[in-house]
């Protein structure tokens, strides 16, 4: 049997069709920020950016700069995006404060001082170099600056935050009441000073009674009193103190 009579059997086309067992919906919304901003101005341009530590300038992105204004407080920002990422490479408000100073041997690239650019996502300071593809579009984006600049002449300064007034003097009233002549403050639940007899030490506990006698020994050549603790009698008490009361003292009643 020859290698060309024999035949390979024909596999059968599937026809099954298979549905996903779950369906995705697309809820999730992709938001900007920019929703709520109209555009003044866009012009094609590359950004670069000053670094300091090597002295030179990098590029930071090509595309597309725009000058947004907020429909509700009317400032603008600048933001531009590179091409096809379109990740943010400038973002930051238009102050009074920036000069567009001409690029050295360019007549169609604009150099300027940012104090606060959020590209990154932190505020930083940056010195940004934009450059266009002709000197005419320079021009056209410098008046569109400008202008933005006096609108957010007034809106910028409107809106500086200003010292959190005192709400209430009614606090520092009540800390007031609770300090004393000396003030120091307060304390709470604290009990009136003791009395003069309060201070006094604690009487014997067998009031009545003297307290011990001494005796005379002779230590080392001299004469030294030793409390003893032998007690006097209850008639040699009374007696001494019958002795140490005043003249004028009145007589003991039965």
């Amino acid at each position: 049997m020859s290698a060309e009579e024999v035949t390979k059997p024909v596999e059968d086309e599937s026809t099954a069709v298979f549905e996903p067992v779950v369906k995705l919906d697309q809820t999730v919304e992709v938001k900007t920020h920019e929703e709520d901003e109209e555009v003044l101005f866009k012009m094609r341009a590359k950004l670069f950016r000053f670094v300091a530590e090597s002295s030179e300038w990098k590029e930071r992105g090509t595309g597309d700069v725009r000058l947004l204004q907020h429909k509700q407080s009317k400032k603008v920002r600048l933001v531009m995006r590179r091409d096809k990422t379109l990740k943010v490479c400038a973002n930051h408000y238009i102050t009074a404060e920036m000069a567009l100073s001409p690029n050295v041997g360019s007549d169609r690239s604009w150099v300027y001082n940012v104090a606060a650019d959020v590209a990154e996502g932190e505020p930083t300071a940056e010195t940004l170099a934009i450059r266009f593809a002709n000197s005419d579009n320079a021009n056209l984006f410098k008046t569109a600056f400008q202008q933005a600049q006096e609108t957010n002449k007034s809106l910028l300064s409107s809106n500086t935050a200003a010292p959190t007034p005192v709400e209430s003097d009614a606090p520092v009233a009540a800390d007031a009441a609770a300090t004393d002549s000396t003030g120091a403050p307060a304390e709470k639940g604290k009990e009136a000073a003791p009395s003069a007899a309060e201070d006094a030490p604690p009487a014997y506990a067998d009031e009545g009674v003297a307290p011990p006698t001494e005796k005379t020994e002779i230590v080392q050549g001299e004469e030294v009193q030793v409390p003893t603790t032998d007690r006097p009698s209850e008639e040699d008490a009374h007696a001494a103190t019958e002795e140490s009361a005043p003249a004028d003292a009145p007589a003991p009643t039965a």
